[in-house]
């Protein structure tokens, strides 16, 4: 009786397992779940905009149902991984290069979001505000300047009370647009860093340790004593940090805030977008400012890409530029000019799928 039973139970599961098969085989994906895939965004890069970057993610979600994955990966990983098509759009601190553009599958179009800055921070006792010049800051970083009480820094500042104290470089360890704009920033007020060396996402550091993203930075400096380094103006704020007023071009000490940030925007922002606004010319203007970017594709039909995917990554773009611009202020980061929305507005609507306009 048992050995019956077996047997018709067996069957049972063979005739379901047949059934199983058939129904597989004409099984099809529906339309839904190509749908729900169109609504979800990956970007990947910049770790100076990530705070914004969230913000603005998950009220866009809470608006519009579109998800969106970012990873803080740094400016270089987020520029391969675009050229890789591996995300529906990468985000630098610092334009592309033209062997970047070069060597991309692809014409890249750079859209502004904000502008922030990078801050010299550091950890000595009492922490008072220091002021320091690009060309004293710049001999720090090479290592020519090894000592808080060193004449050239108590020269800026006669009233602080210096000890002879080392000091500690810490630098980024990745590839990072932060990295690329205090370089870049470094290169034009000092003769010696442009040579060597120079500007760039990565650098080979003549000394210092280094650490991963404004974090890794921020928290370096902070558990050090007589470290200096340079993080986002925002890391140095929530950390409760000390920064530097910094000597501008005009020869006055700013401190870095939003408005000394958006003054230094106060010149021509070019057709592509790519600009340097480091050491600006502005009277009042914060000498280690810059816009930051996300990156697209400036034709959107690739790798077999949905055109609705492509339509929602512009269309969070554009938000991005433009009722997105409300949330920089409260995170202390600059909301974009009259004139860069107006340029970011022309490179979204030359976007194009199969040869027509997406916005």
């Amino acid at each position: 009786m048992k050995t019956k039973i077996k047997t018709t139970i067996n069957l049972a599961a063979v005739i379901i397992l047949l059934f199983s098969m058939a129904a597989f085989k004409n099984y099809k994906v529906v339309k839904p779940i190509a749908i729900a895939d169109d609504n979800e965004l990956t970007g990947a890069g910049a770790t100076f905009p990530f705070p914004f970057y969230s913000k603005l993610f998950d009220e866009y979600n809470k608006k519009t149902s579109i998800k969106v994955n970012y990873q803080s990966i740094g400016s270089g990983g987020g520029i391969k991984q675009l050229q890789a098509k591996t995300v529906d759009f990468g985000a630098s601190d610092a334009p592309m290069s033209d062997e970047e553009l070069k060597n991309s599958p692809a014409p890249i179009a750079h859209i502004p979001t904000c502008l922030g800055a990078d801050v010299v921070t550091y950890n000595i006792p009492g922490e008072p505000t220091l002021q320091l010049s690009g060309d004293v800051v710049a001999d720090i970083f090479l290592g020519k300047i090894t000592k808080w009480n060193d004449a050239r820094i108590t020269k800026l500042n006669p009233t602080a009370k210096l000890t002879d104290l080392a000091i500690s470089v810490v630098h980024r360890s990745d590839g990072s647009g932060t990295t690329y704009i205090f370089s870049d920033y470094l290169s034009k007020v000092s003769a010696e860093w442009n040579t060597k060396p120079g500007k760039g996402k990565s650098l080979e550091w003549p000394a210092g340790l280094g650490a991963k993203g404004n974090e890794g930075v921020a928290g370096m400096v902070k558990q050090t004593p007589g470290a200096i380094g340079y993080v986002e103006l925002i890391y140095a704020q929530q950390n409760k940090m000390p920064m530097a007023k910094l000597k501008n071009k005009s020869g006055n000490f700013i401190e870095a805030t939003l408005a000394s940030v958006s003054a230094a925007a106060n010149v021509k922002i070019p057709d592509d977008a790519r600009v340097s606004i480091t050491d600006t010319d502005a009277k009042d203007g914060y000498p280690i400012s810059s816009f930051t970017y996300l990156l697209v594709y400036k034709t959107q039909n690739y790798e077999g890409r949905a055109e609705a995917k492509a339509k929602n990554t512009l269309k969070l773009i554009w938000w991005t530029t433009h009722e997105g611009q409300q949330f920089a202020s409260p995170l202390m980061y600059a909301p974009l000019p009259k004139e860069a929305i107006a340029v970011a507005e022309k490179i979204l609507k030359s976007v194009t799928f199969n040869g027509k306009a997406i916005l």
